[in-house]
């Protein structure tokens, strides 16, 4: 008897939890390729979505009383993410949560955008035959994905006299918003980054680590993740206000969270960045992450040549 396809609905708050500890079973079964890491999951529905409608742009889909598939839409204004299930890995399942996720992404995107985008791990040999049948054509190295092994000493932080590290309170929502937009050419407000990402879901200030300037600013910070399952801990974002570069500051951070990271039992943290982001790889080298793989970048053009 041929079992039912899977039902699709919309994802809503509530379902973070159930969907990180499934999350987390699929990096256990199939390994890290494809997947990534658990605290990807909650950085790119909220962090990344900034605020807009999640009920509408992420999806699920269950089986029976699990759930099989995740799709992310409209990151970055015109890229999707899908995650499925690794039995379901191949099958016509996953055509189909692809098909929908580039359908639902194109439908937001603005007016003018001419391609739809995703990527894919380098080792992801089934995702790329699928893409590529659905019509899409590589066009860039995208991140490049390192871990470190917790095995060896972790060097202590050090920082400028006059800066401190610490957690983020929620008061730091104007200094987070600041230094996001610094180190990211972004356009958080305070209350923005409060309503979308610290009250939200996943999102825990004791993991966010900042190096505080004497003067107030918030100059490096990251979030750091924990899968308590595969005990693998990892880093996302890592960023530096533009006024504090080279004072050694996103190391700092990042040496604060790697060793609590250590003290809650992970045993490999891992980091990803912009394959082309000098500064960034010298950084993580200098930290003992190492690349493991890439993802590539492949697009297909909008349905609409206009972009409506």
């Amino acid at each position: 008897m041929t079992s039912p396809p899977p039902r699709m609905r919309r994802y809503s708050d509530g379902d973070l939890p159930r969907l990180a500890q499934t999350f987390a079973s699929w990096i256990a079964e199939a390994g890290r390729c494809g997947y990534d890491h658990v605290g990807e999951v909650p950085h790119r529905i909220y962090e990344n979505l900034r605020g807009r409608p999640v009920g509408e742009l992420v999806q699920l889909w269950e089986s029976g009383d699990e759930i099989v598939g995740l799709a992310i839409n409209l990151r970055f204004g015109a890229a999707f993410d899908v995650f499925t299930a690794p039995a379901l890995r191949g099958t016509a399942a996953e055509v189909e949560m692809l098909r929908t996720a580039y359908q639902t992404t194109a439908r937001a995107m603005t007016a003018g955008e001419p391609y739809v985008l995703t990527d894919v791990f380098d080792c992801d040999s089934t995702r790329i035959r699928l893409l590529t049948e659905l019509g899409f054509a590589r066009f860039r190295t995208w991140d490049d994905v390192t871990a470190r092994v917790l095995a060896g000493p972790v060097d202590e932080p050090v920082t400028p006299e006059g800066f401190v590290l610490r957690t983020a309170r929620l008061a730091d929502a104007d200094q987070l918003a600041r230094a996001r937009n610094s180190a990211f050419d972004a356009d958080w407000t305070a209350e923005l980054y409060r309503s979308a990402v610290m009250t939200r879901p996943g999102y825990d200030p004791e993991r966010e680590i900042v190096a505080e300037a004497p003067d107030g600013r918030i100059a490096a910070f990251t979030v750091y993740w924990l899968d308590g399952r595969n005990r693998v801990g990892h880093f996302e974002p890592v960023g530096t206000h533009r006024d504090f570069h080279r004072r050694g500051l996103a190391r700092a951070v990042m040496l604060t969270a790697t060793h609590r990271m250590r003290a809650a039992g992970m045993t490999t943290v891992t980091v990803n960045y912009t394959a082309d982001n000098l500064p960034a790889a010298a950084l993580y080298a200098s930290l003992g992450f190492r690349r493991e793989h890439q993802t590539l970048g492949f697009r297909r053009p909008h349905p609409d040549p206009a972009g409506g």
